[in-house]
């Protein structure tokens, strides 16, 4: 078995945001398990968050140019080349067919994570770890193997060990998480979280987030104001924590919605983007959580009935803790990785003529 190492071409920044850096993240602590270096290639910004490359045990090179740019491909050919990568990943909604096709032509597999469907691909390994859009959405190239749907959810780790925690519903007081993901686009966070500490049923309410989150210091003085009933988290061990003890959940209909799914915690949520819009409704048409729609349609007044008919019916939220388990089994990230190595030991489609004229020129 051949053990090349992996390159990852992700950027995370406060303005293309934070999802896809975190999601090859969870993918690439998943394939280091098969004894596979990890390269990362990346813009960071702030750069405090190359702590989470380097807990998992990845190396790290920083990126000169913006994702998708003809210099970056420059650059991330010479490093494919450099490091005789096995396979290259890419996540980044905005890389054109031309960049793809060039790196698809270097002999390392290429793999695309890509969860809006809003790109033309070539011959490559395509994922999407959302449970929208479907395949029929993605212009690729015959040849193109594709994993989707809930059995490729990426799950981390220490999400799927509290699984078997929430086999049944913690004891009161009632609690109540928000956890809108990895990134806050409409800055819902403080405003939401606000409206909820206005709610006297919800006896205790969790933030889990991100540290670079632009609120991160309100909502540490709103913590602060409120020691006994308002807390901001942001350690794994410290979201484990309360969300082994949670009832109910805000989120946004992301990546995170899905991983509490999985746990079987029951969900409201307030879609802020609209390539989340197809993930949350799936969830909803499961029963595995009730989606609000967009974010700035919800008003204080709708969100607090919404949240007082789940805390008053006991049997709603078993349905939904049932249905999110079903779904979601937390298995995704090991047959992502069974996915790539069946296809590195398969033979690789030879570099397109397109590739080759960008590779030498």
């Amino acid at each position: 078995m051949s053990k090349f190492p992996i390159l990852i071409r992700c950027d995370a920044t406060a303005s293309q945001g934070y999802e896809s850096f975190y999601q090859c993240l969870t993918y690439a602590n998943a394939l280091q398990r098969r004894r596979r270096g990890i390269h990362f290639l990346s813009r960071l910004e702030p750069n405090t968050i190359l702590s989470a490359i380097q807990k998992g045990g990845h190396d790290w090179r920083p990126a000169e140019y913006p994702l998708g740019s003809p210099e970056d491909l420059k650059e991330t050919l010479g490093v494919v080349r450099q490091y005789q990568a096995a396979a290259v990943i890419v996540s980044d909604p905005g890389v054109g067919f031309e960049y793809l096709d060039t790196l698809a032509g270097t002999g390392a597999m290429l793999v695309v994570m890509d969860n809006r469907a809003t790109a033309r691909y070539p011959r490559c390994l395509l994922l999407n770890t959302l449970l929208g859009p479907n395949r029929d959405s993605f212009n690729a190239m015959p040849g193109t193997q594709m994993l989707m749907g809930p059995r490729f959810a990426l799950v981390r780790p220490f999400i799927r060990r509290l699984r078997p925690m929430r086999a049944q519903e913690p004891p009161m007081p009632f609690r109540a998480m928000i956890a809108f993901g990895d990134d806050d686009f409409r800055g819902q966070v403080r405003d939401r979280a606000n409206q909820l500490l206005a709610i006297p049923r919800l006896e205790r309410i969790d933030v889990a987030i991100r540290p670079q989150h632009p609120a991160f210091m309100e909502l540490i003085a709103m913590k602060e104001a409120n020691p006994d009933r308002f807390d901001v988290v942001t350690e794994p061990s410290d979201i484990s924590l309360r969300l082994s003890r949670c009832h109910m959940a805000l989120t946004s209909g992301d990546s995170w919605s899905l991983e509490l799914a999985c746990m079987g915690i029951p969900q409201l949520m307030l879609v802020q983007s609209n390539w989340h819009m197809l993930n949350a409704q799936r969830l909803d048409d499961e029963g595995a959580a009730l989606n609000l729609g967009d974010c700035d349609s919800v008003s204080a007044g709708e969100l607090k009935q919404a949240i007082l008919s789940l805390v008053n019916e006991p049997r709603d939220r078993a349905a939904m803790a049932r249905a999110g388990r079903k779904l979601i089994d937390g298995r995704g990230p090991d047959r992502l990785v069974n996915g790539m190595e069946v296809m590195l030991q398969g033979p690789q489609p030879a570099a397109s003529a397109t590739s080759n004229a960008n590779i030498a020129a």
